[in-house]
């Protein structure tokens, strides 16, 4: 599934990437301590966390994530979008809580295949 049918079915706020909101979601994975999300997080997984300083976007590109998903309406630092942008990842907000919008992704991705 494509990140933008994510997008549009959740309402997500999309605040940079918009350009590459074509890339194909594999899987998702929900953390906020980056070295278990460089542990297991898997190529075009998109990631869901609450964490907003600059280095979820190196973890998103180390990992070849598809995307970050920011939750409980929580905003990116300044900086995450200028680097987001620089390193082509999408990051969106959701204003609902973790366990909800990994529940969300999840029937979406498996309604799909």
């Amino acid at each position: 599934m494509k990140i933008e049918k994510i997008v549009q079915a959740l309402e997500l706020d999309v605040r940079c990437g918009k350009d590459y909101l074509d890339r194909e979601v594999t899987g998702g994975y929900t953390g906020d301590l980056l070295s278990d999300v460089m542990g297991n997080a898997r190529e075009g997984y998109i990631w869901i966390t609450r964490q907003v300083h600059q280095n979820i976007v190196a973890v998103a590109s180390l990992k070849e994530l598809a995307g970050i998903i920011l939750i409980n309406s929580c905003q990116p630092a300044p900086d995450t979008l200028e680097k987001a942008e620089a390193e082509k990842i999408p990051v969106m907000v959701s204003g609902l809580p973790a366990f909800e919008i990994s529940g969300q992704i999840y029937n979406l991705l498996t309604s799909a295949g």
